[in-house]
């Protein structure tokens, strides 16, 4: 299965933190599963962490790439057709970040992992 991790889910996996549910943790560390992070979760975490918003467990430029490397991650980056895409959703949700995330998982027919409850009124599959 092809998995596109949420920004909270990767975090919280590279944290070992409680908060990611055993179901998304068994997902992501099984090897059958391809696990991708997109360029708007790099993004979005880039944002964040200058900001002052979120820890990160080691340097941005150790996670990306290098840690997600480590991990067998596959960077997903953003296409044209994902930003087309996102015309065509409704406002379910708001945050831009999220609904690109969305479209790529519409577009390429991927999984999302999240906590979120907006991703499940969307035509995608979500594992929590």
């Amino acid at each position: 299965m092809n998995l596109l991790l949420d920004t909270h889910a990767l975090i919280w996996f590279l944290e070992n933190d409680s908060q990611l549910s055993a179901l998304a943790r068994s997902a992501i560390s099984d090897p059958v599963n391809c696990c991708y992070v997109s360029d708007a979760s790099v993004w979005e975490v880039g944002i964040k962490h200058s900001l002052g918003k979120l820890k990160l467990p080691v340097a941005f430029e150790i996670l990306f790439p290098a840690r997600l490397l480590e991990k067998g991650f596959h960077s997903l980056p953003i296409r044209h057709v994902h930003l087309h895409q996102i015309v065509h959703l409704p406002f379910y949700h708001r945050d831009p970040f999220d609904r690109l995330l969305i479209a790529q998982a519409q577009i390429e027919e991927m999984t999302v992992v999240s906590s979120d409850s907006h991703f499940s009124q969307y035509d995608i599959r979500v594992l929590w």
